[in-house]
């Protein structure tokens, strides 16, 4: 009869709604929980997103009331699934910012150092080798379908460009902190083999689908203030200043004069 199909429904959506949405959301915001296992509920979700229509059918036939009857409750399992899936998202893309952070507190430059060690520092190997590591275990997303694919690709796409993003800012950050009085040419030149690596991580497709460079623009404003600074290219700085085809059309003055000061 209609009235047990919507008791059915009705005490479904609450399952689903109350008790299997709060749980979802309260584990994706637990501090411990890692970025294997948020990548884990993203693919879980997916997967029960796609078994609603089996439990609509599975009522259906014990109710023998058709889903498009016009009182008919509908489900809202797809929505729940849905909210969980976007919180697991968005912490994934927290919880990266996060681990870059704490490798970027064990950067040790010697700003005063007469010249580079001639290698990139040994946090940054590490970072990158830990995004890497990351961005492979974004292989394993759902990808059964079109829909899926596109999907799962943006998640790695956005989590990869957020990470370099927040890299590039890390280390611009680093440069111009104003506790730091004095930056020798020495320390540049290890800093740049730094930003050259985060360079090569970018252009080597850590994840597929980006166009062209544009993971490699994350770093441009680093590159092109070091470019500056390691060719000591004012006189090009000054006379294109402003100018679309600029060399060093994305290094800010205040920025530049900051550096300078130092």
């Amino acid at each position: 009869s209609t009235e047990i199909d919507d008791m059915l429904r009705k005490s479904t959506n609450l399952l689903l709604t109350r008790t299997l949405s709060s749980c979802l959301q309260n584990l994706i915001k637990k501090p411990h929980i890692g970025l294997t296992e948020l990548v884990q509920i993203i693919i879980n979700t997916t997967h029960l997103e796609q078994a609603c229509r089996y439990l609509e059918e599975f009522i259906t036939n014990i109710t023998n009331v058709s889903p498009e009857t016009v009182h008919t409750t509908r489900l809202y399992g797809l929505s729940t699934f849905k909210d969980a899936r976007h919180a697991a998202e968005g912490e994934i893309y927290t919880k990266l910012n996060q681990k870059i952070d704490e490798f970027i507190q064990l950067a040790d430059y010697e700003w005063g150092m007469a010249e580079s060690d001639g290698r990139a520092s040994g946090y940054l190997m590490d970072l990158i080798n830990f995004l890497r590591s990351t961005f492979q275990v974004f292989t394993h997303l759902p990808n059964n379908n079109n829909d899926h694919a596109s999907m799962s690709g943006k998640v790695a796409q956005t989590a990869c460009m957020s990470a370099c993003k927040h890299l590039s800012t890390s280390l611009m950050q680093m440069l111009l902190d104003t506790e730091l009085k004095q930056i020798s040419m020495g320390a540049i030149q290890q800093f740049n083999l730094d930003v050259i690596q985060c360079e090569l991580f970018a252009s080597s497709e850590p994840v597929p689908g980006f166009q062209g460079d544009t993971l490699q623009l994350a770093f441009i404003d680093l590159r092109q203030l070091l470019d500056l600074f390691m060719v000591w290219d004012w006189s090009t700085y000054l006379a294109d200043y402003g100018q679309p085809t600029s060399k060093y059309l994305r290094v800010n003055p205040a920025t530049a004069l900051a550096l300078l000061e130092k």
